[in-house]
């Protein structure tokens, strides 16, 4: 149990009416998990506000309640008022578990891209070195041994810091995380001081109604991380770096190419051999060693680079780097299934026209003998994105294989309507396979030497979302069952 003012005690408040010596076993926002000693957080979502949830909360049994502004409960609750609840939340969460924050060394990604593959990476070579290291990202939270599916790249706060005590009992000395600009907007990360933060790049993304204003809000909330850190790690080459350091309290080191960066690479060099592609180049600067990662394409540099800049801060070898850095995967992240020593067959996570326009420009560095895609986009979503990736894979890919990808509440036919609209605005050549397993198979067995063949937009996601269904679909697994019918064939 917990009096609310040792809940409170980094907040500014005032007490609406009853006492904050109420003592409560739990903090919830959601209504349908209250019940009697939890304390309320009224949140204003961008859906449902809290406030309004009251009196459902009150028939529960709930006597405390955190809100902006007065609500009606029973003589016997406590109401108090605070400026921001979001702000409450996240502070109470981490007094809740004790601050689990100040017992790890926190580091912190934020960026458009590169994110995920890099917090992977620093895990890699931290591990390498003899550290125990939990993540918490887009695809999963790694907790020891124990995987948790993500639902959102940086959990709400009640759930953050339920994580980061969980890892401070499994030993935990390193926890690396993604940081959204959502989360720095919702303040899902408010009361955590990063030991390291990093900023990997930006471009125009997460603008609209549901997410940030303008380019500048959403330069802004990614700012607001190197206010939050004692070190700050930047992608030097960024054209926006002097407006992501405006108002920085941290120290600041930069990765890139150029030899002002601490870190920089030079050398670089695509490396192709049957069924392979990679990368290697040499770091230089602060550090001086050669370096190769098996994930192929010129933007595997910067997040490679901004790795060893991380790793650097902790007592790792040279060796470490080399071993981490050639062995690291990032599931559904340009990750090569082998299937062939002729083509290469590779499934990328990219769902929108930048992704796909930044994959494909990348694969084609290589000379492939033809740039294979096979993709489909998601329903009731902005039909733009649509047409959009369609003229995107007709201008860049040298085939496209038009097929089914989340089609939800929609006519999956409909979605392939609107991409193959989009191709058709190029000279692009394609063809139409409703069933992803099916359209995969004819990807395979069309296959021809020299080819990279992508299969875009599901990534690390292992379902198919119909008519409000989640269906178990993996495509890696879907691979599988493809070779395995044809030496069932062939015998």
């Amino acid at each position: 149990m917990f009096k609310l003012k040792d809940l409170l005690e980094k907040m500014e408040y005032t007490v609406l009416r009853g006492s904050d010596e109420m003592e409560v076993s739990e903090i919830v926002n959601d209504s349908r998990k209250a019940r009697e000693r939890s304390v309320f957080v009224c949140i204003r979502g961008a859906v449902a506000d809290g406030h309004k949830y009251v009196p459902d909360v009150v028939k529960k049994g709930t006597r405390a309640f955190i809100v902006e502004e007065d609500v009606e409960v029973p003589e016997d609750g406590t109401v108090i008022l605070v400026s921001d609840t979001r702000v409450a939340m996240a502070r109470m969460a981490a007094a809740f578990y004790g601050y689990p924050a100040r017992k790890v060394s926190m580091i912190g990604i934020t960026g458009t891209k590169g994110k995920t593959t890099t917090t992977y990476m620093i895990k890699r070579i931290l591990e390498e070195a003899g550290l125990k290291v939990g993540l918490i990202g887009t695809i999963e939270v790694l907790i020891g041994s124990e995987r948790i599916p993500a639902n959102n790249t940086t959990p709400e706060s009640l759930l953050l810091q339920e994580y980061l005590s969980r890892m401070v009992k499994a030993g935990c000395q390193v926890v690396v995380m993604e940081v959204s600009s959502q989360a720095l907007m919702l303040h899902r990360v408010e009361g955590i001081e990063f030991e390291i933060g990093v900023f990997t790049n930006i471009s125009a993304d997460h603008i609209g109604p549901a997410e940030h204003s303008s380019f500048d809000d959403y330069m802004d909330c990614k700012s607001r991380l190197f206010r939050m850190c004692r070190i700050g790690i930047f992608n030097g080459d960024d054209i926006h770096l002097g407006r992501i350091l405006e108002g920085h309290s941290c120290t600041v080191e930069t990765f890139g190419m150029k030899e002002t960066d601490n870190i920089y690479a030079k050398d670089i060099r695509l490396i192709q051999r049957p069924g392979y592609l990679g990368t290697a180049f040499r770091v230089s600067g602060d550090l001086d060693f050669e370096a190769e990662t098996d994930i192929p394409g010129r933007f595997s540099v910067y997040n490679s680079l901004c790795a060893i800049a991380v790793a650097s801060h902790y007592q790792v070898t040279e060796q470490n780097f080399k071993d981490a850095l050639k062995a690291v995967r990032v599931k559904g992240r340009v990750e090569m299934i082998k299937v062939s020593d002729s083509f290469i067959l590779m499934i990328d996570y990219a769902h929108n026209a930048m992704a796909l326009d930044s994959i494909l420009t990348t694969l084609r560095e290589y000379r492939p003998g033809r740039l294979v895609v096979l993709f489909g986009c998601g329903g009731n979503r902005a039909r733009a994105r649509r047409y959009e990736m369609g003229e995107t894979a007709g201008r860049m890919a040298d085939f496209t294989i038009i097929t089914s990808d989340n089609p939800r509440y929609e006519d999956p036919e409909a979605i392939m309507d609107d991409i193959e609209t989009g191709i058709r605005k190029t000279q692009g050549r394609y063809i139409r396979i409703t069933d992803r397993k099916e359209a995969i198979a004819y990807a395979i067995h069309n296959g021809r030497p020299g080819d990279v063949i992508v299969l875009a937009g599901k990534g690390h996601e292992d379902y198919m979302e119909v008519n409000g269904k989640k269906l178990h679909m993996d495509e890696r697994e879907l691979i599988q069952e493809i070779l395995e019918e044809d030496q069932r064939n062939k015998g």
